[in-house]
């Protein structure tokens, strides 16, 4: 979440009188996260998420994402349920930007992940990639192995402005993924989420209680899914690897689809290509901040020492929890 695009107040009690919510109390704008523009909206019936889709969303994709919330919704994934208007329309256009209006979830991002935490997300997860398996519609993952190149070349000339010896530490590991990453593509395949950090999953009283963001989701390897997961919960800090934490969320995804041996024995591969995705995305975005947005630059650098690790840790399977 973050802003691109300011909402005036008129202009949104005039989108907000295409509905049945009742009138505009106050809006705030969210800072957090980096891809869309995002207020909470108060009205006299509750409270809710605009959000105004920004350059890296395709509105061709929209459809999926939308759908996929109330598929997810409907099956009891505690997700966003996106809200049409009187005409039945769920995606509009505000500020010349594609914008949805979605219920707002209770319960905030933990501060003080524990092993606890993690196996509620591997559970989460797990229940996740079991209630979308009937989900038809399909997107391909633009952040694979292809956009991984993509944003390499695109960023290839300025790497070293933000570390030294980092474009070199890239393309050697983008040259290793190209290599392996072709037998991984044999996996179980499903509806991923492909971005569950800990700020897109609420808790209230130490109980997950939602997941949100989307607008990244779409049909790659669903231990792929989990590696994401790994990168970000299970570090205390970017050197600091917690087992504990992926013993838990490991054995909580397993309470619910047991992975396959050749699961297992992919994820370690699975886990720097997460790592190195993370890394370019974060990368990208540091050298491509537009200037005058409220947005707060996620530090790249910190999947840098989450991929050192996975490429320097002997592991070369996952053990069955």
């Amino acid at each position: 979440m973050a802003v691109y695009t300011k909402v005036p107040r008129p202009a949104l009690e005039k989108l907000l009188s295409g509905y049945e919510l009742g009138r505009l109390v106050s809006m705030h704008e969210i800072l957090e996260g980096v891809e869309n523009t995002n207020y909470l909206i108060v009205t006299s019936s509750g409270k809710y998420i605009l959000t105004l889709y920004e350059k890296r969303v395709k509105r061709e994709d929209l459809p999926f994402f939308i759908e996929l919330m109330r598929h997810g919704a409907l099956k009891g994934i505690p997700c966003p349920l996106p809200l049409a208007d009187r005409n039945g329309e769920i995606l509009q256009t505000l500020r010349e930007r594609p914008a949805a209006i979605v219920r707002f979830l209770n319960g905030e991002m933990t501060t003080a992940i524990t092993p606890a935490h993690c196996r509620q997300v591997g559970e989460a997860l797990a229940h996740f990639h079991r209630a979308t398996q009937d989900f038809e519609p399909r997107r391909a993952n633009a952040l694979s192995l292809a956009g991984w190149e993509k944003l390499v070349s695109a960023c290839e000339s300025r790497v070293d402005q933000v570390a030294p010896g980092l474009a070199e530490m890239i393309t050697g590991e983008l040259s290793y993924l190209k290599e392996h990453w072709q037998k991984a593509k044999v996996l179980p395949q499903g509806v991923i989420h492909a971005d569950l950090f800990p700020d897109n999953v609420f808790f209230e009283n130490d109980k997950l209680c939602g997941l949100i963001d989307f607008y990244f989701s779409c049909n790659d390897l669903l231990a792929y899914d989990l590696a994401v997961c790994v990168n970000s919960w299970c570090f205390e800090d970017e050197k600091t690897f917690s087992h504990d934490r992926m013993e838990a969320l490991i054995s909580g995804y397993e309470s619910g689809r047991p992975l396959s041996e050749a699961e297992r024995e992919a994820l370690p591969l699975l886990l720097r290509g997460a790592a190195l995705r993370f890394l370019l995305t974060r990368l990208y975005d540091k050298l491509n901040h537009p200037l005058g947005t409220m947005v707060k630059v996620k530090d790249p650098l910190e999947y840098r020492g989450k991929l050192l690790f996975f490429r320097n840790n002997s592991l070369t399977r996952i053990q069955a929890a």
